[in-house]
C-alpha cells in the first residue's frame, strides 16, 4: 500500500511575515503561480521557508543553472503581503495532508487571512473572462464590499482551494478568499495573471508594474498557442514530430 503524501513547513525565526497569505501554485494555466511570480519578482521580497514533501512526485526548478525548492515563503514587507509560490502540481489527493501543514504553520506565523489564486478551464464567454470570488462571509465583509470583484455562481471547488475554504468554515484557518477565473491550458496565461493582479490591487489597494507581464504575454501569445494546437493534435492520436509521444497530464511551464 503506498505510504500517505505529508508536508513540512519551515520558516525562519528571523522573519516577521505579513499577517496576509496570498497563495499563487500550480493550477492548469499557471495564472495564480505567474501572478505571485511577478510580484516577488519586482517587489522588495524576502524568502524566509519553504514546505517539503514526502510520498508525491517532487520537481527541482531551476533559473540560470540554480536550484531552489519548488515551495517557498516570501515576505513583501513594502506590499504587506506574504506569498507562497507553488511551483510542484499538488494532486487533488494530497491537498489535505498539504493544507493540514499549511495550517499548522499559518496559526503559529500569526496568518489572520488567507487568499487563493485559483485558475479553472471553465467554459466561459468574451464577457465573463474576469475574476469571480468564493469566500467566507468575514473575508467578503472585510476585503470584497467595495470593490466590483463579483461572487461565482455556482459549482464546486476542489483542490487546495476547496481545502482551504472548508477549513475555514468549519473554523481550522483564519478568513479565506478564493479568487477564480477561467484559464486556458497549456499555459502560462498571461492575460488570466493580470487579471490576479488587477483584484489583488483593488483589495489590498496597492499599485505595481505591470508592464514587463504585459509584454511577456504579447511575447509568447503566439508560441503557447502554437503548442496549445499540437496538443490538440496529439490528444486526437496524432503522434508529434520525431516520435515522441507525451503523458496526457503533461505540463508544460
Amino acid at each position: 500500500m503506498p505510504s500517505e503524501p505529508s508536508f513540512k513547513v519551515t520558516s525562519s525565526a528571523d522573519v516577521s511575515p505579513s499577517e496576509t497569505l496570498v497563495i499563487g501554485v500550480s493550477t492548469v494555466g499557471l495564472a495564480g503561480l505567474t501572478a505571485v511570480d511577478h510580484l516577488i519578482k519586482n517587489n522588495n521580497s524576502t524568502e524566509y521557508g519553504h514546505i517539503l514533501t514526502r510520498n508525491i512526485p517532487d520537481i527541482t526548478p531551476f533559473e540560470e543553472g540554480e536550484p531552489r525548492l519548488p515551495l517557498r515563503l516570501y515576505d513583501l514587507p513594502d506590499l504587506d503581503l506574504s506569498i507562497l509560490v507553488g511551483e510542484l502540481f499538488i494532486p487533488t489527493w494530497a491537498a489535505d495532508s498539504f493544507v493540514e501543514a499549511l495550517l499548522e504553520w499559518t496559526s503559529s506565523a500569526g496568518i489572520g487571512e488567507i487568499t487563493v489564486l485559483h485558475g479553472v478551464p471553465f467554459p466561459h464567454g468574451p464577457d465573463e473572462h474576469d475574476v469571480f470570488y468564493v469566500a467566507s462571509t468575514p473575508y467578503r465583509t472585510k476585503q470584497l464590499e467595495d470593490t466590483e470583484i463579483k461572487p461565482l455562481k455556482g459549482g464546486y471547488l476542489d483542490g487546495i482551494a476547496s481545502e482551504l475554504i472548508t477549513s475555514n468554515l468549519t473554523g481550522k484557518a483564519p478568513p479565506t478568499g478564493a479568487l477564480i477565473t477561467p484559464t486556458h491550458p497549456p499555459g502560462p496565461d498571461f492575460d488570466s495573471a493580470l487579471l490576479f493582479l488587477e483584484a489583488l490591487q483593488r483589495i489590498y489597494e496597492f499599485t505595481i508594474d505591470e508592464e514587463e507581464l504585459r509584454h511577456r504575454a504579447d511575447e509568447v501569445k503566439q508560441y503557447y498557442q502554437e503548442l496549445a494546437n499540437q496538443m490538440e493534435r496529439f490528444g486526437s492520436g496524432e503522434r508529434p514530430s520525431g516520435g515522441y509521444e507525451f503523458p496526457e497530464d503533461r505540463m508544460f511551464m
